[in-house]
């Protein structure tokens, strides 16, 4: 059995002693958001210990999200409020029926924006039609993108919406200003109501897992950070599906909030 070592008087290894320290500086603000720490050689000289210690002891704060190191520059302090994600207030009519963004609700007065954003046409997988109730060979209109809160990438989202449901609408302006990178106030589920298929009723799921080595990337997760899958269809008053949204966020970036009646 591997046996944890620890400080002479029998308390926590030295490296989490150090951690704590450094933990209860950035909580008190000696340390800001953006700030370097101090590296592996001012700590193995303020602290007296060995090297493995000290970059124990930046390796604690980074996994907690915490810090983050930059290759060849040091380890820097990241602080990030989390966002606050009401899953009701964000997809009310009032909001995006008023030609309001629904992340209007997420970001409150921070700032957000949208990049990388794709939109094309494909044949969906299996489970993407399956939520859309297509027929088979049926297509889909997919808007892809990356959403930015504070500068800091948070998560990734892949709205599908059936073809036939856009077509239906044949030349409208609606139909067309779902096509284009910004699809207007309110987005896209106001353009569906010009279409006459406005959303009325929501389902989301949701689970927690690892992220791939690509979200990683794209969402520039430290090592450790456990990312949010959320599957999302809106349908019409008539129950009929017209988008499945898949959504990635970051986990260490968001609270999830719900509101329920008894």
């Amino acid at each position: 059995m591997n046996v944890v070592p620890t400080s002479e008087n029998g308390s926590p290894p030295v490296y989490r002693e150090i951690a704590e320290e450094l933990r209860g500086q950035i909580r008190s603000g000696r340390y800001a958001d953006g700030d370097r720490l101090p590296g592996e050689n001012a700590l193995m000289e303020s602290h007296g210990v060995a090297r493995a210690t000290a970059r124990q002891a930046l390796s604690v704060l980074i996994n907690e999200g915490l810090a983050v190191a930059v290759r060849g520059s040091g380890v820097y302090v990241r602080l990030f409020r989390p966002v606050r994600r009401h899953g009701a207030l964000r997809l009310s009519k009032e909001l995006w029926g008023g030609g309001r963004a629904i992340w209007q609700t997420d970001s409150e007065d921070r700032e957000y924006e949208v990049d990388r954003l794709r939109v094309d046409e494909a044949v969906p997988e299996e489970h993407v039609a399956r939520a859309l109730e297509l027929a088979e060979g049926a297509g889909v209109l997919r808007r892809s993108r990356r959403y930015l809160v504070d500068g800091r990438p948070v998560q990734n989202a892949v709205s599908h919406l059936p073809l036939d449901v856009l077509e239906s609408g044949g030349g409208s302006s609606a139909a067309l200003r779902v096509r284009e990178h910004d699809s207007g106030p309110g987005g896209i589920y106001a353009r569906l109501a010009e279409l006459g298929q406005a959303p009325a009723h929501f389902t989301e799921e949701i689970r927690v897992r690892m992220p791939t080595p690509e979200e990683s990337e794209e969402l520039e997760l430290v090592p450790g950070t456990p990312v949010l899958d959320v599957a999302r269809t809106a349908l019409t008053a008539e129950r009929r599906p017209v988008e499945f949204n898949e959504i990635t966020m970051d986990g260490s970036a968001y609270v999830l909030s719900y509101d329920f009646d008894a």
